[in-house]
């Protein structure tokens, strides 16, 4: 059984590659996934492009555990030197838009489930939601489905890890900062020009640091990423706008690093965009974890950001493929690392379940 689920999901991946799926445009590909469930005689609903389902003895008694991925992707870059919606096998990649972000991943855990879908008197439900929107973070994705799915106690994320155990993940709180001066012609004097003056403030970014340190997942990065001002040659601005990008370890709540830069930051004016992409983690001692390290998986911290964000319940992103490859030109991922995917998740889940 495990043989042909992995040989469907493959082809499953095929066609999910060859189908535009850009974030919140996801529809086609969703209908791929309703046909994978139908084929194999299971139930599932939609709510918008997320299709989700439950095992066929779930038990309200029981904990729930959900597996997710996403199927939506960023839009391709100009690098590609391969049809980025061609699904293309070379020398055992399989190459496309989506392969390794998070079609391998995705496929993976529906066929996971699948394998599970019929098995009585398990230990945990299981819930699993094909997500939209995951690249752009949107209202209608994971996030939307969690007021609609059963209760979840614990949850497998799929992205690529090289099925390394990521136990914890960083947040992300992006802030909107002014650095304000004076207006004047660039003929006169200005003592308070406004440029000048978002020296010292890039400086500060630069080097502050954040008191809390992670062993997992280090300190907080916090990269000052776009600067804007002036409209012409001849004009001082009065204010610069600035774009900090920090990356929140789990030591840290999202608010306490808007408090905290509110409030000792040089800006005239510092502002987060949102406080809901949180850090996560599971324990180190959660049965997932330790039935990953008795198979031999590695443990780490991921600085990359995932669907993660919005669950409030432990989590491990876990997935074949390497985040390295993932919004590169010429995707791909290797057939192999999916059929140890699965191979994986199901020796994982026995072990839980």
């Amino acid at each position: 059984m495990i043989e042909s689920l992995t040989t469907e999901a493959i082809d499953l991946l095929k066609q999910l590659i060859e189908t535009q799926s850009f974030s919140s445009e996801e529809d086609h590909t969703a209908l791929l996934i309703e046909n994978w469930f139908t084929s194999h005689n299971i139930p599932f609903k939609r709510n918008n492009h997320n299709i989700w389902t439950t095992n066929k003895y779930f038990d309200e008694s029981r904990p729930t555990l959900l597996l997710n991925s996403h199927h939506d992707t960023v839009k391709p870059n100009n690098g590609y030197t391969k049809d980025p919606f061609k699904a293309i096998v070379e020398d055992g990649k399989l190459y496309g838009l989506g392969s390794n972000d998070a079609g391998g991943c995705l496929v993976s855990l529906i066929a996971t489930f699948t394998y599970f879908y019929n098995k009585k008197n398990l230990n945990y439900n299981l819930v699993i939601v094909a997500s939209a929107e995951e690249e752009s973070s949107g209202p209608k994705g994971l996030n939307s489905m969690l007021s609609i799915i059963p209760k979840v106690d614990v949850a497998i994320v799929g992205e690529p890890t090289l099925m390394n155990l990521a136990v914890a993940e960083k947040g992300l709180v992006v802030f909107d900062a002014k650095v304000k001066g004076t207006a004047s012609h660039a003929a006169h004097p200005n003592n308070d020009n406004s440029i000048y003056n978002s020296i010292a403030v890039l400086n500060w970014f630069k080097d502050y640091k954040f008191e809390r340190k992670s062993p997992v997942l280090g300190d907080v990065k916090m990269t000052v990423t776009q600067i804007n001002a002036g409209k012409q040659h001849n004009a001082v601005p009065a204010e610069v706008d600035l774009v900090i990008d920090v990356r929140v370890n789990d030591k840290y709540s999202n608010q306490e690093i808007a408090d905290i830069l509110t409030q000792k930051s040089p800006c005239s004016s510092i502002t987060p965009r949102s406080l809901r992409l949180n850090s996560s983690s599971i324990p180190i001692n959660h049965d997932l974890v330790k039935a990953g390290i008795e198979l031999g998986r590695e443990t780490y911290g991921s600085p990359t950001l995932s669907d993660q964000s919005v669950l409030t319940c432990p989590s491990l992103k876990l997935g074949p493929g390497d985040s390295t490859r993932s919004h590169t030109a010429d995707e791909f991922i290797y057939l192999a690392e999916i059929e140890e995917g699965i191979d994986l998740y199901i020796k994982l889940l026995e072990k839980v379940l």
